[in-house]
Parts: structure tokens; sequence; C-alpha cells
């Protein structure tokens, strides 16, 4: 046997072991008769596949705007403390999700400072802050929590571009905005394709942001798995709704990598 089949078994083996065979299991429990009927017929997946699609593309959205404009300040605006928060966007990148919506609880939330203040000052029993239970509040909380993974590439992007094209194109009059759009977005656009295809995936995926904000009326397709399965019991409907959130989020990355291999070719 080849030398460097050797090497490739283990990593293989533990592969197949640890993710292979409980994503085999998982769709082999969706292939129950009748599983993927029952829930495509229901109004509730309907619902859930709406909403985690229309909120993973707003977040994405508003991510890698929000994610592009930050990074041009960080970058070319020289403030005391550039650097100091270019590192801590890194640091941020390895706190928990439920770590930020707890965050915006404290603040927004209905015992939050901000509805604290407001009855404190007003005399009201209740604050007017009531939006982290809505899709407005998910919405919120992902744009804050996934705009550092746009962010990051953005930076690295950046940091390669030549400063003799931004003096060149200033010395010729340019203004600011027209060095951004002419200069600096082609050069950065694999970048922000790459932070915003992950965060895509990523909102496509994410669970603790919906939990912790405790927006009852908000199913996302995970939060349909956890209902399925912990809740219901249901293990077949909640393996079909799992195959589902994995085919679409392996479909947009296989969108991505043609996409991506046909700009740069």
């Amino acid at each position: 046997m080849p030398t460097t089949l050797l090497w490739a078994l283990p990593p293989v083996a533990v592969l197949c072991l640890v993710f292979l065979y409980p994503l085999a299991l998982v769709v082999q429990e969706s292939l129950a008769p009748g599983a993927y009927a029952d829930v495509f017929a229901s109004d509730a997946f309907r619902e859930a596949l709406v909403t985690t699609v229309w909120l993973a593309v707003a977040a994405t959205v508003g991510c890698v705007v929000l994610g592009f404009a930050l990074a041009l300040v960080i970058a070319f605006v020289p403030f005391p403390g550039g650097k100091a928060v270019s590192k801590f966007i890194d640091v941020f990148l390895s706190f928990p999700s439920f770590l930020i919506t707890l965050a915006l609880l404290f603040v927004y939330g209905t015992v939050g400072m901000a509805n604290g203040v407001w009855t404190d000052v007003t005399g009201e029993p209740t604050g007017p802050f009531a939006f982290l239970t809505t899709p407005w509040g998910v919405l919120l909380a992902e744009i804050t929590y996934f705009t550092p993974f746009v962010m990051r590439p953005l930076l690295a992007a950046f940091s390669q571009l030549e400063s003799a094209q931004l003096e060149v194109a200033s010395s010729l009059g340019a203004r600011p905005l027209r060095i951004v759009r002419r200069v600096i977005l082609p050069e950065a656009l694999p970048a922000l394709a790459a932070g915003g295809s992950l965060v895509l995936d990523m909102c496509l995926n994410e669970f603790g942001i919906v939990l912790f904000t405790g927006a009852k009326g908000v199913t996302t397709l995970p939060m349909l798995v956890y209902g399925k399965a912990i809740l219901e019991s249901d293990y077949a409907a909640a393996c079909v709704v799992a195959v589902v959130n994995v085919a679409i989020s392996v479909g947009l990355y296989g969108l991505y990598r043609v996409v991506s291999r046909r700009a740069g070719a």
C-alpha cells in the first residue's frame, strides 16, 4: 500500500466516523415513508423556509454594506486606536453568537437599560423598546454578530492594496467616492464575495441568536428542527428539515464556487 494512502486513511476514517456516518443516519431517518410529503405539505415548513431565506439574505446585505463601510474607515481613515480596533475584530470572531444576543438583551430587552431609562424619566410602567422579540430584533443581532466576518477578509484585502494607486487617483483629481468606486471596490470584490457567502451560509444555519432573542414568532429551519426533534419527538420530520437545510447551504456554497471561478477566469 502506498505511503500517501496510509497517511490519508486516519483523517478519512475520522471524517467518516464523526461526520459522514451521522449525516448518513439523518438522511436514512428522513427517508421514512411519507416523511418528505408530510413536511413539504405543512404550513410550518413553508413559513420557516421563507423566514430563514429572507433573514439570511437581509442579514448578509446588511453585513456586506456595514462591513465594507467600517473596513474602509479602519483601513484608510487614520484615527487613534485604529490598530486596536482592527485587532479587536480578530478577537470578536471567537465570541459565541449567544453572547452578542445577551448583550443586546441587556440594552434593548424588556427590562434592559434603554427601557429602564425610559421608565425612570417618563414614569411609564413599561418602555417602548420591544423589537428584539420580533424578526427585526433577530436581524439586528445577526448583523451585529456577523459583520466582522465580512470585515476580516476586507481588511486583509485592503492591506494588500498599493497606496500608489490611491495617490495617483487622488493627484488626478478623483474624489474619495470615485476612488472607492473605481479603485478600492474592484480590488475588494473577491474578499467581499467570500465574506458575504460565509455570512449567508452561517445565517441560514444560525440557531443560538433566534433562540436567545426569545422571538417566539420567528421560526427558522434550525428552530424547526429543534422543535420537531426535542419538543415533538418527530425525528423523521426533523431529519427531513435538516436535510433540506444542508442541501440549501451546500447548494449556495457550490454556486459561490462556480461564480468565483468564473470571475477569477
